[in-house]
C-alpha cells in the first residue's frame, strides 16, 4: 500500500509543495488573513522537509490565493451555479475555501499532479478532476458552455513560453465567450533569472519560468492577443508582511519599480454576440499562420 505521507515530485509539479508550504504557514498564524483548514491538514499529512527545500515561508502565495479568492467569490455571487476552471490546481484548496454549495468546479493538472491531489482531496460531483495539461484543449470539452465560466491559473503561465501562453489564453477566450480569467505574472528580469537557475535554497532549484512580462506591457499585449478582451485589471498582491511587504507597497507608486514586480491580472471578455471578429486572435494559431507582431515595448 502506498504511504500517503510520501510524495515524490520533481519539476513543475513539485512547486505545489512550495506554495503549500507558504499557505500553510500563513494559516497557522494567529493573525492570518487566510482561513484554510484543508491546506493545513494536507501540509501536516505529507512527509516532506519543506524548510530544507523552500526555506523560510513568505506571504506571497497565500496573498495570491486570497486575492484570487476575493475575485472569484465576487463573480460567483453574480453567477450562481456557474463553472470555475482551475488550471494547474496542484494541491490548491480554492474550491474548499470558496464553495457556496452551488458552484461547479473543474480542477485541471498533469496526471502525476492529479494523482497526488487525489490522495488528499477526493473529487466530487461539483468538484471534478481532469488529468490534462492546461495546454491540452481536451479539457475544454469537459466544460459546460451553456454556463458562465471563470478560469483561474495561479502560478502556472510563467512555466510556459510566450507562444504557448498566447495560444491557451486565446483559445479559452474563443471557446467560452464572456469568460473571465485571473492569473499571475512575473517580470522579465525574474524570468531571465530562472532560466539561469534560480536557487530558492541550496537544496532546491526552481523550474525555469520562460514567460515574463512587465506590468506596463500586460494590457496592450493581452488586447493584441484577442479582440474579445474588454477589461484588464492589474490587481495588487495586497498586504505582505515585513521588509518585503514594505518595499512592495512603496514600489507600487514608482512606475519603474512597479514594472519589476509580479502581478495578478483579472481579465474580462466580450460575449460571442459582442465580437464581430469571431475571435480572430485565435484562428491564426490553429491555422499555423505566422504570429502577428505584438506592440513594440522595450524591456
Amino acid at each position: 500500500m502506498r504511504d500517503a505521507r510520501c510524495v515524490n515530485l520533481t519539476g513543475v509539479p513539485e512547486t505545489m509543495l512550495w506554495t503549500l508550504h507558504n499557505r500553510a504557514n500563513e494559516v497557522m498564524r494567529r493573525d492570518s488573513f487566510l482561513h484554510d483548514p484543508e491546506c493545513l491538514r494536507i501540509y501536516r499529512s505529507i512527509d516532506y522537509d519543506y524548510g530544507r527545500s523552500f526555506g523560510k515561508p513568505d506571504g506571497s502565495h497565500p496573498m495570491r490565493s486570497k486575492v484570487c479568492d476575493d475575485v472569484v467569490r465576487s463573480w460567483m455571487q453574480a453567477h450562481a451555479g456557474a463553472t470555475v476552471v482551475e488550471l494547474g490546481c496542484g494541491l490548491e484548496t480554492q474550491f474548499q475555501r470558496c464553495d457556496d454549495g452551488k458552484v461547479r468546479w473543474l480542477c485541471v493538472d498533469l496526471p502525476e499532479a492529479i494523482a497526488v491531489r487525489e490522495r488528499f482531496l477526493a473529487p466530487s460531483a461539483r468538484c471534478r478532476h481532469i488529468s490534462r495539461s492546461a495546454l491540452d484543449r481536451a479539457w475544454m470539452h469537459e466544460v459546460d458552455k451553456k454556463s458562465p465560466v471563470f478560469v483561474t491559473a495561479q502560478g502556472l503561465l510563467m512555466y510556459f513560453d510566450e507562444r504557448a501562453v498566447r495560444q491557451v489564453l486565446a483559445e479559452i477566450m474563443d471557446s467560452f465567450p464572456g469568460v473571465e480569467l485571473i492569473f499571475d505574472t512575473i517580470p522579465r528580469w525574474f524570468a531571465r533569472k530562472t532560466l539561469k537557475g534560480f536557487g530558492k535554497t541550496k537544496h532546491y532549484i526552481a523550474p525555469p519560468m520562460p514567460w515574463g512580462i512587465n506590468q506596463n506591457e500586460i494590457r496592450p499585449t493581452l488586447r493584441s492577443w484577442s479582440s474579445r478582451v474588454t477589461e484588464v485589471h492589474l490587481v495588487s498582491y495586497g498586504y505582505c508582511r515585513g521588509l518585503y511587504g514594505l518595499l512592495r507597497r512603496c514600489s507600487t507608486h514608482i512606475p519603474l519599480l512597479r514594472n519589476m514586480l509580479p502581478c495578478i491580472v483579472h481579465v474580462r471578455t466580450a460575449g460571442g454576440e459582442d465580437d464581430p471578429s469571431g475571435g480572430s486572435a485565435c484562428r491564426w494559431m490553429r491555422s499555423g499562420a505566422a504570429c502577428p507582431d505584438r506592440p513594440s515595448i522595450p524591456n
